[in-house]
């Protein structure tokens, strides 16, 4: 199906190296984010013979364990590589109760009142204009129906960043102060204000710590963390040379040795689990 994409730098993103390094690197990103789903499936209320939205649906972890309790699937994403590997995945599984589509959630031409309930997992902190793009997720479905995401509290509240700051002693990286991108519903006030003015209501929102495994041992977790997309694009920004390179692997497996433990290297997210209502 072909839809119309008003969010044309994140799809040229995610249909970039960042899409498919996701995509080869699923299970990866899954042991960072898979503490969520089941905090997600329980807020929506998701169960047997329910229709459910996956928003952001990435590789689709969260999609087929929504069709592992019963209900059916759709994943929506703006990224080709990591549909191609989240339908891939599902058939394997045998799990023909899921389905995935790519568009953009803001404009997407859902079917109105079709769905039970609607979840993103760290899959709605970019929209071009969210306002719009929950509006249309609402009219998507039924009255009575749930909407539940998870987001960051900040990057302040994220491990992750003690790493980031680490790797700043040997190239630029952004201001970690403000809340904007991956941060941009830091502030519960904003999801409050976004989600009423898109329409829906009982919106709530409640902390949550999660754990990420970041890899085996700090050199693997920081061989994983500086092949990914946004700290390529600072060494790139940085016109880092092999050297350098190698200082920012030095520093952040350096930062990750804090986090060893003898399953790994395990860092904490602090996160908001945000749930409302269509009425």
């Amino acid at each position: 199906m072909a839809t119309t994409t008003v969010n044309q730098d994140q799809s040229d993103a995610w249909n970039g190296y960042e899409g498919r390094h996701w995509a080869d690197h699923a299970e990866r990103y899954d042991a960072l984010n898979e503490g969520a789903d089941e905090l997600l499936l329980d807020a929506a209320g998701v169960r047997a013979g329910l229709r459910i939205l996956d928003i952001g649906c990435g590789t689709g972890q969260l999609t087929r364990r929504a069709a592992l309790r019963g209900a059916e699937g759709l994943g929506l994403d703006l990224s080709a590589p990591m549909l191609e590997a989240a339908a891939d995945t599902a058939a394997k599984a045998g799990l023909e109760s899921v389905s995935f589509v790519r568009g953009d959630a803001q404009v997407f031409p859902f079917d109105e009142a079709a769905y039970d309930a609607a979840v993103s997992r760290f899959g709605v902190m970019f929209f071009a204009d969210p306002v719009a793009a929950f509006a249309n997720i609402r009219r998507a479905l039924r009255p009575g129906g749930r909407l539940a995401f998870v987001c960051s509290q900040g990057h302040a509240q994220m491990d992750q960043t003690v790493i980031y700051r680490a790797i700043g002693a040997r190239i630029p990286v952004p201001d970690f102060t403000q809340h904007t991108g991956p941060a941009s519903f830091a502030d519960p006030a904003r999801s409050q204000q976004v989600l009423s003015e898109a329409g829906f209501t009982s919106v709530t929102v409640e902390p949550f710590t999660l754990a990420q495994h970041w890899g085996a041992d700090p050199d693997d977790a920081a061989g994983f963390l500086t092949d990914w997309g946004p700290v390529r694009h600072w060494m790139r920004e940085a016109h880092a040379d092999d050297a350098v390179r190698r200082q920012v692997r030095a520093a952040a497996a350096e930062a990750f040795a804090a986090y060893t433990t003898d399953d790994g290297v395990t860092l904490s997210a602090r996160v908001w689990r945000v749930s409302a209502d269509r009425p």
